[in-house]
């Protein structure tokens, strides 16, 4: 079993939504941690309230797409704080829509997803994962560091309709736990850097909790437990996989039974 006291937590979209709520679960068991987003002042933000909780945070501004700015990232962390044990990299968006949609009198399609939507969560929810993996795992390598990689999938990785580029990106999630995990296998890794993925239901970000309210009930309507999973449940989920080392190349679901109820 690893401790969370004392280890590094590297988490990008930790500016809010689940990145944050992890951020704030691995400062109150003692952990410290490096947050990266893209928003300045929604890192500036969630730095104090972590300091304000006792944390030990760096806050660093990053593009995930960017191969430089990843690297920045993992060097931040190194530098600061000697090592990188946990690996969340949970900065990710939502480019919702219909592939092609025909027009309900004449039949004909009159509107498509554009390249640019789908390019959009490609880059940011699976490039963006990449490099930020890639980045990290090199530096716990070189630098003799154990740990987590924890991605995020999701129950859309089961396939939703209007979600074709979310859907894709989250299904990869789903697969790279297993593909690293046997890359680190083959190179006597495994026993040291561990990779899996969470998989969330329908999350009460502020996002979500702001949505159209009769959407939400519809949402909710779904859901088993009768409620929306809460961020803190997701990141005590990560913090649990990080802390039982024979949890290591699978995805765990989190979702309130919502598959049970869902009419996919």
């Amino acid at each position: 079993m690893l401790e969370i006291k004392g280890s590094v937590g590297v988490i990008t979209g930790g500016g809010g939504g689940i990145g944050l709520a992890i951020a704030k679960y691995w400062v109150q068991n003692g952990g410290k941690v490096v947050i990266a987003d893209i928003s300045e002042k929604l890192l500036t933000r969630a730095e104090a309230e972590l300091k304000e909780m006792g944390g030990e945070v760096l806050s660093v501004p990053c593009n995930v797409t960017k191969e430089e700015d990843c690297a920045r990232l993992a060097d931040a962390a190194i530098e600061t704080f000697g090592q990188i044990n946990l690996v969340a990299p949970f900065a990710g968006i939502i480019r919702d829509g219909m592939m092609v949609s025909p027009d309900r009198e004449s039949g004909k399609v009159t509107k498509k997803m554009s390249l640019g939507d789908f390019q959009m969560v490609i880059d940011i929810n699976l490039t963006g994962v990449f490099l930020t993996i890639r980045e990290c795992a090199e530096r716990m390598i070189n630098n003799n560091c154990r740990g987590l990689i924890c991605l995020v999938s999701s129950t859309g990785s089961l396939g939703t309709a209007g979600q074709i580029s979310y859907s894709s990106t989250k299904a990869a999630m789903s697969v790279i736990p297993k593909v690293l995990t046997a890359e680190f296998f083959r190179r006597g890794l495994a026993d040291k850097i561990r990779c899996a993925a969470v998989a969330p239901g329908y999350v009460g970000t502020d996002m979500v909790k702001n949505m159209n309210q009769k959407a939400l009930d519809r949402i909710i309507s779904d859901i088993p437990i009768g409620r929306l999973v809460e961020p803190e449940e997701v990141a005590a989920l990560v913090g649990d996989i990080y802390k039982n080392e024979a949890m290591a190349g699978d995805v765990y679901f989190i979702h309130g039974g919502l598959r049970l109820g869902s009419k996919g």
